[in-house]
């Protein structure tokens, strides 16, 4: 597999400034720019493979660019757990538009999100006055929307920011497979590769994962009064979506369930649903069928 372009962009934060991580692919001067952000413990790597096949697939110049969102893969540390919120990152974002605007002019903006990458692009879709360089023309929810089911949420409470350390990385990435059986079947090779973005060495020996455990400190803050008080908010973001949505969902999702998916297809930018099978949640986009149907998407 080829490798992609490692780059750093500067953001500020209210304590000072931090370097956001992104990798790129493709052509760096093109004007057709597909964002891909991940979920909430994971690193922007986990889009190699979908973003080597767009690249590949694209009739026309492309650039696809990941990032590692703040605290994550190779990205710094906020100084502070109460930091790692969508307003931070979707600041953040922003900052990396800017960057990218500004080194070759972005023309046609699309985005992909999982999880948490998809309440982020849901921000920078719907919400009036953000100083995009160009507008998103095509969004893709990857099982996520504006209502999240809160046992889910509690679920995340219990492992996010919390880890050890793990003899090497096979033991490492058993680990994490046992934490997202959600991701559905994923063949041993492919999940080892993933993984081996996840860890970082420990100076003893071993490795440990490589995000900042603080990164769970707000979800575990979070009440289910405050996640009704959010799901509002998010609603009303979604309902001024303009853009073309695809929202992709995994059968067995615990996060996004059957009758949210159901209403994001009647109201606001009504999303085209595409379910599969035997996977809850999230999908990792590296099925070639899962990329087959993302690539039609968003290279017509």
């Amino acid at each position: 597999m080829l490798q992609p372009r490692l780059d750093h962009v500067n953001c500020p934060h209210p304590e000072g400034q931090h370097r956001m991580a992104y990798w790129s692919w493709g052509d760096p001067a093109a004007a057709h720019v597909v964002v891909c952000v991940h979920g909430l413990t994971r690193q922007g790597r986990d889009f190699d493979r979908l973003a080597q096949a767009l690249v590949e697939r694209s009739a026309g110049r492309l650039r696809v660019v990941c990032p590692d969102v703040a605290g994550r893969g190779q990205s710094d540390w906020l100084p502070s757990g109460e930091l790692y919120q969508i307003p931070q990152y979707a600041a953040d974002m922003l900052a990396l538009l800017g960057q990218l605007h500004a080194a070759a002019p972005i023309g046609q903006l699309d985005w992909v999100g999982t999880s948490m990458g998809g309440l982020i692009g849901m921000v920078m879709s719907g919400q009036a006055g953000l100083p995009l360089p160009a507008p998103v023309r095509r969004l893709v929810l990857n099982d996520v929307g504006p209502a999240i089911n809160w046992s889910a949420v509690q679920k995340m409470q219990q492992y996010a920011g919390r880890y050890g350390r793990y003899a090497d990385l096979a033991e490492a990435a058993a680990a994490m497979r046992a934490l997202s059986l959600g991701f559905g079947p994923v063949p041993d090779d492919v999940w080892l590769d993933m993984s081996s973005h996840m860890v970082r060495d420990l100076p003893e020996g071993g490795v440990t994962l490589h995000y900042d455990p603080a990164i769970g400190e707000p979800v575990r803050a979070l009440t289910s009064e405050a996640a009704k008080a959010g799901e509002a908010l998010l609603w009303s973001v979604y309902d001024q979506i303009q853009t073309e949505v695809l929202l992709i969902r995994g059968q067995e999702s615990d996060l996004l369930l059957p009758p949210t998916a159901q209403a994001m297809t009647e109201r606001g930018p009504r999303a085209r649903l595409v379910e599969w099978a035997g996977i809850g949640h999230a999908p990792t986009l590296t099925a070639p069928e899962q990329i087959e149907v993302l690539a039609g998407f968003l290279l017509k």
